[in-house]
């Protein structure tokens, strides 16, 4: 396998389940994608949800350009391969002082993908430490089929449902993923993972990029929005998009709302009454 990862990092992901702290971009970089992020999350609104930053990279120039960047894909692709696809994108932001947290969980709980085929690249375009909420893994739990997870819809809760699992987490097995501006980590679609608040009086800022291989598939049967980032795709599973044109921000904006009214909808329903 390929990419910039070498034999021993990719034991170390296979075995853990999560690899970090890997150079993304430069640190400059990372302020630039920062300061476009908080833009977009003063535009998004004082209301918004976490969730509602869906898919960014389908909108934004400066989103799809941290998807397609050289240097992150090489990483993935020494766990996927070489062909690979960028499938979702959310961004985790916590304001200074803010109580908000991620509970933990595993992200296949609700994604509807039919294979494991999937690895997350947590982008840190603010440092990332325990000072201030920075993600939480349990190594080795990616082994672990989808446990239960009980939806709290809890208003501190980062997830879209407050999604917590029904199993007790060991903190004496727990890593803390500390990263610098620029640095990320990749982690498999079923590790165990949260984080805790941010009481800083700085901000916590993370671009998450889901990427799958070509042949991993909706359950639902639909072909979503997605990118080709590296190599080819001969399965036909995913409608391929270019790099969105640049345009105002509140029109990118209002045009992301629409879209995620229909994709957060098909890919996470909500129950009529919460639990």
């Amino acid at each position: 396998m390929g990419g910039s990862l070498d034999p021993q990092q990719q034991r170390a992901y296979q075995d853990t389940g999560v690899l970090f702290p890997l150079s993304a971009i430069e640190a400059a970089e990372a302020a630039v994608a920062c300061e476009a992020a908080l833009a977009f999350l003063e535009c998004l609104g004082p209301d918004a949800r976490t969730v509602d930053s869906s898919q960014s990279h389908l909108f934004l120039p400066w989103a799809y350009d941290l998807v397609t960047n050289p240097r992150v894909v090489d990483a993935v692709e020494g766990v996927l391969g070489p062909n690979i696809i960028g499938w979702a994108t959310t961004l985790f932001a916590k304001p200074p002082g803010d109580p908000s947290r991620v509970t933990w969980h595993q992200d296949g709980t609700y994604w509807g993908l039919d294979s494991t085929r999937v690895t997350t690249a947590w982008i840190a375009l603010t440092e990332s430490n325990p000072a201030n909420g920075c993600m939480r893994v349990v190594p080795g739990t990616q082994q672990l089929a989808i446990q239960p997870h009980l939806d709290t819809f809890a208003e501190d809760n980062l997830l879209s449902r407050g999604q917590e699992i029904q199993v007790e987490v060991d903190e004496a097995e727990v890593v803390d993923l500390v990263l610098g501006p620029g640095e990320m980590s990749l982690h498999h679609v079923n590790l165990v993972h949260g984080s805790n608040p941010n009481p800083t009086d700085g901000w916590r800022v993370g671009f998450t990029v889901r990427y799958v291989t070509p042949d991993v598939r909706q359950e639902s049967g639909t072909r979503p929005l997605a990118v080709l980032v590296r190599g080819r795709d001969e399965y036909g599973n995913y409608q391929l998009v270019d790099r969105p044109a640049e345009r105002p921000l509140g029109e990118a904006v209002e045009a992301l709302r629409e879209f995620n009214r229909e994709f957060l909808a098909r890919l996470m329903p909500s129950p009529e009454t919460p639990g």
